[in-house]
């Protein structure tokens, strides 16, 4: 945070009772290399909706993502926008070692995200070989992820789509903040896209995500408390629609 000097032990003790301290950038880091890191982070709120990086700016900083989830996206040549990814909590938002941001990234939700100014953090890259290391493996779990997107995106039938959508939101909702009911099976959480976005998203029409939906609940797999709450009753068979979704008549 700005403001007062922290001590080196109030630096220290910030970062480890981080919620994200784990999983982030800073995951089995040093003291000395956590305090270093500490000392130029700041914590930046960005509220639901808000363009925050564009696409082809000057790279002025980079982040993790504490709480909520951001939504990446490319333009096309004809001026339209394309929905790439998204991120959730631990999450690393830019592109270290690059004069430019290569997508826009916009808060789907409220988000937090501890920030680090762009020069600085790639000063202490050079200073700290763990800190260098740790980036290396979040960008190769980035490209693994990437990787099975493509996958979905040029195999997967509708049904699967929507399913693995899910089933993705399911797995990082301890992350994002939501919440197990007292079945530990089932999951609930807020979709962080809407409809339009997540056929956007999927290479889908609005019309094939919710009649996909539909269908996940009639099979008693998911229980959709509102346009945007859904519960998940069975990970199991969430997890085996999303492999073999032509159990479900397309």
């Amino acid at each position: 945070m700005r403001g007062c000097p922290m001590s080196y032990m109030d630096h220290i003790t910030r970062c480890n009772t981080c919620a994200i301290r784990h999983k982030a950038v800073c995951n089995a880091l040093g003291p000395e290399e956590i305090a270093a890191i500490n000392r130029i982070a700041h914590r930046r709120t960005i509220a639901a909706g808000q363009t925050f990086l564009g696409e082809g700016e000057t790279t002025s900083f980079f982040a993790n993502i504490v709480s909520g989830v951001v939504k990446l996206t490319k333009s096309l040549e004809d001026g339209r926008q394309h929905i790439i990814g998204l991120l959730f909590p631990s999450d690393f938002v830019g592109r270290a070692f690059r004069t430019d941001n290569p997508f826009f990234a916009e808060a789907a939700t409220d988000v937090e995200l501890c920030v680090f100014p762009s020069r600085n953090f790639e000063r202490l890259l050079a200073q700290y070989p763990g800190l260098e290391h740790r980036l290396f493996e979040l960008t190769l779990s980035e490209l693994d992820a990437c990787r099975e997107w493509m996958l979905l995106l040029a195999r997967k039938s509708a049904a699967e789509k929507v399913a693995s959508f899910l089933l993705m939101i399911a797995r990082r909702v301890p992350s994002i903040g939501c919440s197990h009911s007292e079945d530990h099976d089932q999951i609930r959480f807020l979709l962080p896209l809407s409809r339009a976005d997540m056929a956007d998203c999927l290479g889908l029409t609005i019309e094939t995500v919710s009649r996909q939906i539909t269908k996940l609940r009639t099979r008693g797999i998911i229980e959709l408390v509102s346009n945007r709450e859904i519960v998940v009753l069975d990970m199991h068979r969430l997890d085996e629609a999303a492999m073999a979704g032509h159990a479900i008549e397309s």
